[in-house]
Formats: structure tokens, sequence, C-alpha cells
């Protein structure tokens, strides 16, 4: 697709983005009904369906013929071989929940050669992070460049855990073996948000096992455009696979250290 196109796909994302961030800022502290998916402690609450309900909406009225995939939705509508819309309507609900400024809005479009187009935005910040396959990382418009850092005991890494109490023992053994490795960990509660400041240089670099289509499609687009490379987690003695996110001097050491 042409840049034009892209840049096309690009302003719509940012559109829905904006408004579900706004439905959620103005819902911020009202009290929703919650229900639980994966465990008792992976909350869904009616701000996450109205949010998407939002955004399905307005990609119904731009861009009628594509696919979308959303968190709570599932995948609905479209032509196969076209675009489709990957949604987070609210990354971080527990923060959301707890009325912790972390939380946001993220959609990707992808067709069959990978991403197209992808916002991140923070609608308590008023940040708006964004790319193309083919253009800058940007926040509010304006090229951010990623952490060029070669040592990682200089660097410091976000990441998350899982829902599930097997998985996240783990991760902590994962996390203990880190810390001495590293500046410091940071563990802030939405991936979608630690990608897009990792693209910016507010964190080093980023791993997380366990991730959903929805949880990374923009953040590691705009991480890419920003200059950091991504590898794989496979998965490995119970856990899930999931993803690296480093300056390319750092990606095999900091793989090498979470990868069992």
């Amino acid at each position: 697709m042409s840049e034009a196109g892209q840049a096309e796909l690009l302003a719509v994302a940012e559109e829905a983005a904006l408004a579900a961030g706004a439905l959620l800022r103005d819902s911020l502290g009202t009290r929703f009904d919650v229900t639980t998916k994966s465990t008792r402690t992976d909350p869904v609450s009616e701000a996450d369906h109205a949010a998407e309900r939002v955004i399905r909406e307005l990609l119904a009225q731009r861009r009628p013929r594509d696919v979308v995939l959303g968190e709570e939705g599932g995948e609905a509508g479209g032509q196969a071989g076209g675009v489709r819309w990957i949604v987070d309507p609210l990354d971080g609900t527990v923060n959301y929940l707890y009325a912790i400024p972390h939380w946001g809005v993220s959609i990707a479009c992808e067709d069959a050669e990978g991403p197209l187009a992808g916002v991140v935005h923070d609608p308590l910040r008023g940040e708006t992070f964004s790319a193309t396959r083919d253009g800058p990382a940007t926040l509010d418009g304006t090229p951010v460049s990623a952490s060029t850092t070669a040592d990682l005991g200089l660097a410091l890494v976000a990441t998350g855990f899982s829902y599930e109490a097997e998985v996240r023992a783990a991760q902590a053994e994962v996390a203990r073996a880190l810390l001495p490795r590293v500046r410091d960990l940071r563990r802030l509660g939405s991936a979608a948000i630690d990608l897009a400041w990792a693209a910016c240089g507010r964190f080093d670099a980023f791993y997380e096992r366990g991730l959903q289509p929805w949880d990374r499609a923009a953040g590691e687009l705009i991480c890419a455009r920003a200059g950091l490379a991504s590898a794989e987690l496979a998965p490995a003695d119970g856990l899930p696979g999931g993803l690296v996110v480093a300056p390319p001097a750092l990606l095999d050491e900091l793989l090498g250290l979470v990868a069992v």
C-alpha cells in the first residue's frame, strides 16, 4: 500500500482512538458493571465494551469493508484478504478501575504483508503515539526516537505479568534473575503504553509474555519505526510466548535472560 494509503488509515485509527479515549476519560470514576475473563483477577468492565462500540461504529462508517478484531467483541465483518483492524479499547483495565493514570487505547491495522498503521492514545496525558509501515514513529505528530543504549546494566526495562498465579510465579523468578543485570524494572500495567514509552525513550526495553495481538500490534509497529528491534519469546516451562523489544545492541542479551 502507498504511503498516502497508509496515512489515510492512520487518520482513521487516530480518530477512533481519540473518540474512545474521550469516552473513557469522561467516564472515569463511574461505577461500572465488572465481570472477569481468564481469571477472577482479569476484569472487563462496561467501559471496555462501550469504548469498543465507539471504535467499531466509527470503523464501520469509515471502512465498512474491513475486518475488525477487538479484545471484547472478537473478529467480525469485512472480506478476506483485505485490511484487518486490531483493537484494544482499554489497555490497562485494572488501572482504569483503580483510577491509576496509566491506561490507553490501542488501534492497529494490517494487511497480508503485516502492519500498516498503529496508534496508542493516552487520554489522561493527551498523548497520541503513531506510526505507519513506511513513516516515522511520532508523538502528537512530532517524530520520536528510541533508546540506543548498548549497556544492559544501564537499561530501564518495562515488563508485565500474567493474571494466572502459576505463570506469575514463574515470571517472578525471571524478574529476580534479571533485576541485578539492569538499571531497574518497571511494571505499570499497560503493555500498549509501555511499548509507546519504549518508542520515545522513556524505557530502554520491554518484554512480556502472554500478550494478545491487540495488546501489542500498534505498540510494536511504533517501536519498530522508532528504531527498536524485536524478537519473539517462545513458550517455555509452562510460560506462554511473548515479545522482547530493545535497542539492537541489547536485544540478544536481554532475550537470553528472559527466554527461560
